[in-house]
């Protein structure tokens, strides 16, 4: 760990050059990274692979680590989508200790000033990084991403989303003056003169509801937003992805002891199978800001119901792309292959619903019909996963009997153009891995492609036309929401009114990718993740919007 820093202020000069960089790309929308997402020895040492592997193995079949409120009560509910048992105990305590101990946390957190909380944040993300192999293992037996998705986007990536994050929180409190003597020139007499002083006041205790699928970055915005606003954390993992949260609260808790701060401004809240312990704490007067990721049923129900709250919630979608014309055929079939493909589906921003005009499109290899394309389309993702070795490295495994039950019953919604298949794992033989399900209907049958069908299933939507499509659009995002959508065509009329749709509905568009940037990405300090503007999400991951809320600037003045 090298030498032991043990005043805020040290955390805060050692990371300072991050934090201005980080500043700078959030306001130029540039790349940039202070994470390195490639797991290769020659970035990360070449010891770090097999330590981290050591690590995660360490934690299998006894109680984590972790200190804190519940310790003597431990609850076991995380399986792995590749078979492994992981039988791993977490502290378990319910919803009056998890307050108490936050909210007699609070005053010593907002009191330590923001460059404190932010040097804190930035020295817990340091941390995490270190341990970003350990971290990869920990998501992929959790949430079933392949391992390298696992690193990328349950570490690096999820870490330069916690920077992003405290980013855009340091940069609205600092932007504005702590300090000012006030002057107002009289037409008698010298001038009134007083002195102001503004100060942060979070809005309370924060609770994050992590998803399954994706534990860290979907929680780490959220997570150092509030931290940076002076809020304490409580952390309440999905109960199949409680490891890598576990770890991240247990990297938090050592860095604020270490800080001489009280370790209880991060807690894990483990829940038993069926406690609904997020819901008791969503709805307790001191929680005050509420982060969630999940179904759209309790992110409904969230909204609802804590409005004491500060709530932000990131729901289903229903995903589309208008395919009108293309000059690229075979690098788009490639690219909307993969996208299905990836994770098996299982993201947020994975395609669901393809419009294609029943008229056909027009190609670099002719004019395809929407049965043509149907039938291209199930052929590409075949050949992406021809390899079993190849394939499970795309597809990962299905994480919960929900997910592989609404694949298996995908052909009864329409006409089955690519039916799903087993894949054998060569690493691990009880894995649960499946290849995409493709589905042909109607336009008519909004029943079906109008309401999300999350994991790897996706429909094929013969429209009148392409104006029909962008239609279509707008009245499914309008009333499920989205977090992406996506056009090809090689006609800039219909790319204007792609865009035009697109923030009529409040979606976030990508046009004519062919290569190998995909829709499902989403590059931290650049592009927003969701927009708030449909019912998908409240907030966007991140801007100026998700932070606000969290805090208010309080003042004191005094004549001189």
């Amino acid at each position: 760990m090298g030498n032991v820093i043990t005043t805020p202020a040290e955390f805060f000069e050692r990371h300072g050059g991050t934090l201005e960089q980080a500043v700078a790309a959030i306001r130029g929308r540039h790349f940039w990274t202070p994470y390195p997402e490639s797991p290769s020895p020659k970035v990360y040492g070449a010891e770090a692979a097999e330590q981290g592997r050591a690590a995660f193995e360490a934690h299998l079949d006894r109680d984590f680590p972790l200190d804190g409120p519940g310790r003597d009560e431990r609850v076991v509910t995380e399986r792995s989508p590749y078979g492994v048992e992981l039988g791993v105990g977490y502290p378990h305590a319910g919803a009056d200790a998890l307050i108490s101990a936050a909210s007699k946390a609070l005053p010593s957190w907002r009191d330590a000033g923001v460059r404190a909380r932010t040097g804190v944040c930035l020295e817990i993300l340091h941390r995490l990084n270190a341990r970003s192999f350990e971290m990869a293992h920990a998501v992929q037996h959790t949430t079933g991403q392949a391992f390298v998705m696992a690193f990328q986007a349950g570490g690096p990536q999820a870490q330069d989303r916690g920077l992003e994050a405290v980013a855009y929180a340091y940069d609205m409190i600092t932007h504005y003056a702590e300090t000012v003597r006030w002057e107002k020139p009289q037409r008698k007499g010298g001038p009134l003169v007083m002195d102001k002083r503004f100060a942060v006041a979070p809005r309370g205790l924060a609770l994050v509801i992590g998803c399954a699928t994706f534990p860290t970055w979907n929680s780490y915005p959220g997570l150092f937003a509030s931290l940076v606003t002076g809020n304490p954390v409580i952390v309440k993992p999905h109960p199949r992805a409680v490891l890598p949260l576990a770890i991240t609260v247990a990297v938090a808790r050592e860095v604020l002891a270490e800080a001489g701060l009280d370790p209880d401004t991060v807690l894990l809240a483990a829940e038993r199978p069926e406690e609904r312990l997020a819901a008791d704490l969503a709805t307790r007067p001191e929680v005050r800001v509420i982060d969630f990721t999940g179904s759209t049923a309790f992110g409904n129900w969230l909204e609802a119901n804590a409005t004491q709250a500060f709530v932000n919630t990131e729901k289903a979608g229903v995903n589309p792309v208008v395919i009108d014309s293309t000059d690229a055929y075979a690098g788009m079939l490639g690219n909307l292959a993969f996208s299905l493909s990836l994770y098996s589906g299982q993201m947020c921003t994975t395609p669901q619903n393809l419009f294609v005009p029943s008229g056909g499109i027009a190609t670099d290899e002719g004019v395809k019909s929407p049965a043509a394309f149907a039938a291209d389309l199930a052929a590409a993702v075949e050949r992406l996963l021809a390899d079993p070795a190849r394939a499970v490295g795309i597809l990962g495994a299905i994480a919960s009997d929900e997910i592989l039950a609404r694949l298996e019953n995908a052909g009864s919604l329409g006409e089955t153009v690519l039916a799903p298949r087993p894949v054998a794992h060569p690493d691990f033989e009880k894995a649960t891995v499946r290849t995409p399900a493709i589905v042909r209907v109607d336009a008519g049958r909004d029943d079906v492609f109008g309401r999300e069908h999350f994991g790897p299933v996706s429909f094929v939507v013969a429209t009148d036309d392409t104006d029909h499509a962008l239609r279509l659009v707008r009245s499914t995002v309008g009333e499920s929401g989205a977090l992406t959508a996506s056009v090809h065509s090689t006609d800039e009329r219909v790319l204007d009114a792609a865009r035009r749709t697109a923030l009529e509905a409040g979606v976030n568009l990508s046009e004519n990718l062919t290569g190998q940037v995909f829709v499902n990405q989403s590059a931290a300090f650049s592009d927003y993740h969701g927009t708030g503007a449909n019912p998908a999400a409240t907030a966007s991951l991140t801007d100026p919007a998700f932070v606000a809320g969290r805090f208010s600037f309080v003042q004191s003045r005094r004549p001189v």
